[in-house]
């Protein structure tokens, strides 16, 4: 969900805790950069129900982990290596589904607002807005209602 929706990076996912995860007002959020990003359903409810199943958190080393991704070693999150081989194993395009993600974003939103919620560089989100072909930088600010 967060590589195919947010297009993150499996580096940067991996190193997301449990405080990531913000809950109020019968939303669900995470904290990818400012503003959290909204997590839609059903995925909230996935989200929530794998913050109270996390592997890795039963054994007498790491029952404290913050980790959303927690390895068997005490305190470290999972490598991005291991991540990646899992969600390869499932069938899940991470390269290419981050890819077409940000490239869908940036034809929703500005570049700039995508930018700032997920955490991007102002630079990377423009030039792959402009990739892929968006509008929003043509549309001139001022009063609409003439």
């Amino acid at each position: 969900m967060l590589v195919l929706l947010y297009a993150q990076p499996l580096t940067r996912i991996v190193q997301l805790t449990t405080d990531d995860i913000l809950q109020g007002d019968g939303e669900v959020l995470v904290r990818l950069g400012d503003p959290p990003s909204p997590v839609p359903e059903p995925f909230a409810g996935l989200m929530l129900a794998y913050l109270g199943e996390r592997p890795n958190t039963m054994t007498a080393t790491n029952p404290e982990a913050r980790g959303l991704f927690p390895s068997r070693r005490a305190g470290q999150p999972m490598t991005s290596d291991t991540l990646e081989l899992r969600l390869r194993r499932l069938g899940f395009p991470t390269q290419r589904g981050r890819t077409e993600a940000i490239r869908h974003l940036v034809l929703q939103a500005p570049a700039l607002v995508i930018a700032r919620m997920l955490g991007y560089h102002d630079e990377t989100t423009a030039q792959l807005a402009a990739e892929a072909g968006e509008t929003w930088r043509h549309y001139a600010p001022g009063d609409d209602s003439r």
